[in-house]
């Protein structure tokens, strides 16, 4: 199960690369090079430095006993990624691929980003390695997150508002992906999910599986056994296959994606690519992708500016295609109330991603055992939404006009 990808990026009949021939030889190079320092023990060693002088890792796994007391049923650990330095897991492939391309004598970096938190965390290691940085943000998501907006600029990283398609992260990630076409003599793209062309999924997973690693051993030590199940929110699903993967393995916990249902699966306004795509060819990898009758992307909606997408990370798909996870749905109203549960039972606002994973975690713990154990990544925190969230409980859920 942990061998994929196959020597062709393929995980079963997912992934690949999908691309403009003047892309794969960009790819090509990328694959080289990933492959090179992985093993390399100067590399490894400045990227676990950074990681851990830098980011703060290792993240706590936290047991939450007032959550836990509340739903009255099995025991809620959260793996605390909100903890570590720009707010969010983020970070982690950030820090990796960044050193990765200085490794590669790049100069400059880009990025795509939808929340903004993957953009903060690129600008944030820019800034720190000296390299230039710019980040592609639908310019609907930059009115949601104006406050990452802002970070980044302070970070001295310049914001490209996208304007086409439904102005949010799928197009965000098509317009970086036109623009590293014809800068990659001295451009980096940082990809910031376990999507779009080889290698890309696989090297956003080995950089976040620290997230599981860490995990395990923190709950091996905190209850001397795996716990029951592992949950997660998924949009293109870095946090996810981050924390999913070190326990692939482990046959007896179960790995439970949860994606965005905003308005209702029911609805054309959701992005429950799971519940409801179709095999696709979308940004480089073949995938389960929101389509139409006729194969066209359709626009994702979500609260979340981050779950926001009509793809989802190739790996997720043969996960889901071989049993080995399951994936389920959260409402934007479900989301908003998980995170002003976790807010007021244990003093932590979680971003509006994180909330859908407590979503479900609110369905799920109730009707399991109190000898059972659930461990939910905690992707971020909430600073990012707080004026989101402050307009939605103050107009209602599920306007794109409140968006």
């Amino acid at each position: 199960m942990t061998s994929v990808p196959d020597q062709y990026g393929r995980y079963g009949k997912f992934g690949g690369r999908y691309v403009p021939e003047t892309l794969m030889n960009a790819l090509i190079e990328l694959e080289e090079a990933y492959r090179k320092y992985s093993r390399d023990p100067g590399f490894i060693a400045e990227v676990d430095d950074l990681l851990k002088q830098y980011s703060g890792r290792p993240t706590p796994l936290y047991y939450a006993e007032r959550l836990t007391r509340k739903l009255g049923g099995a025991r809620i650990y959260l793996k605390r990624e909100d903890l570590n330095h720009t707010g969010a897991h983020k970070i982690n492939n950030a820090i990796g691929q960044a050193v990765l391309a200085k490794r590669m004598g790049k100069t400059k970096i880009i990025a795509e980003t939808g929340a903004g938190q993957h953009g903060v965390a690129t600008a944030t290691v820019a800034a720190l390695l000296g390299m230039e940085c710019k980040v592609f943000m639908g310019e609907e998501d930059t009115k949601r997150q104006q406050l990452n907006v802002f970070r980044m600029n302070l970070l001295g990283a310049e914001v490209v508002p996208v304007m086409s398609g439904s102005r949010t992260l799928k197009d965000a990630c098509n317009e970086t992906l036109r623009y590293w076409v014809s800068h990659v003599d001295d451009t980096y793209y940082i990809l910031g999910s376990v999507t779009g062309p080889h290698p890309y999924p696989m090297i956003v997973r080995d950089f976040q599986r620290i997230i599981g690693d860490e995990a395990r051993a923190q709950i091996l030590a905190a209850e001397g056994r795996l716990p029951d199940a592992v949950v997660a929110c998924v949009g293109g699903g870095s946090n996810a296959m981050g924390i999913f993967y070190p326990f692939v393995e482990d046959k007896e916990v179960r790995l439970i994606g949860v994606e965005a249902a905003g308005q209702g699966i029911d609805t054309d306004r959701h992005a429950a690519t799971m519940a409801k795509g179709r095999h696709g060819v979308f940004q480089g990898s073949m995938s389960y992708v929101l389509q139409d009758e006729f194969g066209q992307v359709q626009e994702a909606f979500s609260i979340s500016a981050g779950l926001d997408y009509p793809g989802i990370g190739p790996e997720h798909a043969y996960l889901r295609d071989t049993k080995r996870a399951e994936y389920v749905p959260a409402t934007d109203r479900e989301a908003l109330d998980a995170l002003q549960l976790l807010s007021r039972t244990e003093g932590i606002i979680p971003a509006l991603e994180s909330a859908h994973a407590i979503a479900h975690v609110i369905r799920l713990a109730p009707a399991m055992g109190k000898d059972k154990i659930l461990v939910v990544s905690l992707s971020g925190r909430g600073d990012k939404d707080v004026e989101s969230i402050m307009k939605y409980l103050n107009e209602g859920v599920g306007t794109r006009e409140s968006h």
